[in-house]
């Protein structure tokens, strides 16, 4: 079974799971060297739902934000690595800047972010959407010391 898919494959999937009864979790982000923190993270965003969809960054976006030399792996490889946890059902690369236009095909019953975006932290433009349409969104905490940037820092100054 694929596990990572294109939106309009995901959006008429949507239509059966609300219809079913079930609570989508939407989530997104680079994921570019997979570690614990991401795991955990993953993990505790499909807790607050039924099904969890994960959004991957394509390759362009990501060298929109992060710093040169990102993404380390490729987006095909980011988002099979991430569909391939047993905690998520689906996975999706976005070209977008921001997760908005997920978020509003498939206005997902919560949008889940980390600790980052805590209020006083990083802004969230996909939190306007969610609203709009009565969706929640929830902040899932740092696993503190697990970052990507921390993980090439060390594989540097080991080099």
């Amino acid at each position: 079974m694929r596990r990572v898919l294109s939106l309009p494959e995901l959006v008429a999937m949507r239509n059966s799971w609300r219809d079913a009864g079930l609570r989508l979790v939407l989530t997104n982000g680079t994921f570019d060297l997979l570690h614990i923190g991401h795991v955990r993270y993953l993990e505790a965003a499909r807790e607050l739902g039924d099904i969890l969809v994960v959004g991957v960054n394509s390759d362009a976006s990501v060298r929109g934000y992060k710093e040169p030399g990102r993404p380390v792996v490729p987006q095909d490889e980011r988002a099979e690595l991430v569909a391939a946890l047993r905690c998520v059902d689906y996975a999706i690369i976005f070209e977008d800047s921001t997760a908005t236009p997920l978020v509003e095909a498939l206005r997902p019953d919560i949008y889940a972010k980390g600790g980052d975006y805590a209020p006083g932290g990083k802004p969230l433009p996909e939190a306007q959407a969610v609203q709009a349409y009565g969706g929640e969104v929830r902040i899932i905490p740092l696993v503190e010391g697990h970052s990507v940037s921390e993980l090439i820092d060390r594989v540097k100054r080991e080099t």
